[in-house]
């Protein structure tokens, strides 16, 4: 594996320079440049021709957002954003971006290099799988909408980790409030989770919101499990509800996209419809595969729409996903099923 070249932008020198101390540990890693702002980012581009940048949002005489909207279109490059908790981190996804990593809120040097080697340093090495073109929203696919879909015995479950954001928003945006009940698991941290359930709900048909336990899952409505915890479907009275509490990491994750799928498939069983999404890893594949086996319908994004094709991979490798679809079509083919079920 050759060294993934790194581009790291940020204004303040003390905070880069922690960056480029930290990434130089690992010996995956070599940072070729570093940039204050985006004009000396976008001649160290053209210089250096880095595999990955890394790009703070708050510069002085371009903000990282504004460069990454002028960047793509013209040079595409693997663009992982760090940022303070702020909702800022999502207009950076949409602009291209292909993740993120918050900002640490300590000032223990030690703490703050580890958070940064660990954290920051995977995400540069998924960056560096990520073919950038795949980023931009593709037209969606017509949706054949039917009728009296709004079924309550139903339950759609979703699992998404890098890329997911955007993936997530693809699908439900074409979802029209008569939808079933949905549960997500996106791999993302604390706080941002919130945030990102409440920019859904007022971009999308349906009302999205940031789970907590008791929460009933309802014909228009959607769950996202909360950003450090565990979140299952159970039910009560009769009625699906969602339970969220702290635990530790399943397939490497909290929340789990395995944790979320096992419960739907132990509760509802032949009532569900399962979605895996874009994503590193495996995480989803061994529960997607309980769902299908309890008599649900499961589908996978494809290959060529991913952004990593990683998690719905693993799930096809193992027989878990029971029909492949590209991204502008999962929705229609979520309808497409409830009409037959």
């Amino acid at each position: 594996m050759h060294k993934i070249r790194v581009l790291v932008v940020d204004d303040s020198i003390l905070f880069r320079n922690l960056l480029i101390q930290s990434l130089k540990e690992d010996p995956y890693i070599e940072v070729v440049a570093q940039a204050g702002d985006a004009y000396a980012a976008r001649d160290a581009i053209l210089q250096y021709h880095p595999d990955v940048m890394t790009l703070d949002i708050e510069m002085p005489k371009m903000g990282g957002i504004e460069f990454l909207r002028k960047l793509m279109p013209q040079y595409p490059l693997p663009v992982v954003v760090i940022s303070a908790m702020d909702e800022k981190v999502f207009e950076a996804m949409e602009a291209g971006a292909v993740d993120f990593v918050c900002k640490p809120n300590t000032i223990d040097r030690e703490k703050v290099s580890a958070f940064l080697r660990k954290e920051l340093g995977t995400k540069i090495k998924i960056a560096s799988t990520v073919k950038v073109g795949r980023l931009k929203r593709p037209q969606a696919y017509p949706v054949n909408y039917g009728t009296a879909v709004g079924k309550k015995d139903m339950v759609i479950a979703i699992g998404a980790s890098t890329g997911g954001t955007e993936a997530i928003y693809e699908v439900l945006s074409q979802f029209r409030p008569d939808i079933p009940g949905v549960v997500i698991v996106q791999h993302m941290p604390p706080g941002f989770t919130e945030m990102y359930a409440n920019r859904l709900n007022n971009q999308c048909r349906v009302a999205v919101k940031e789970a907590v336990t008791g929460d009933r899952v309802i014909p228009g409505q959607v769950l996202i499990a909360p950003g450090d915890k565990q979140m299952r479907l159970i039910e009560v009275n009769g009625m699906y509800q969602v339970e969220c509490k702290p635990g530790e990491k399943v397939s490497g994750h909290c929340p789990s996209v395995d944790v979320l799928f096992q419960s739907v498939a132990k509760t509802a069983k032949d009532k569900a419809v399962g979605v895996i999404l874009t994503g590193m890893g495996g995480d989803g594949a061994k529960g997607l595969l309980e769902m299908r086996n309890a008599g649900a319908v499961t589908i996978g994004q494809n290959e060529a729409s991913c952004v990593v094709y990683g998690m719905p991979k693993v799930a096809y490798d193992i027989g878990a996903v029971q029909y492949q679809v590209e991204l502008s079509n999962i929705a229609n083919k979520v309808y497409s099923v409830l009409k037959t079920n």
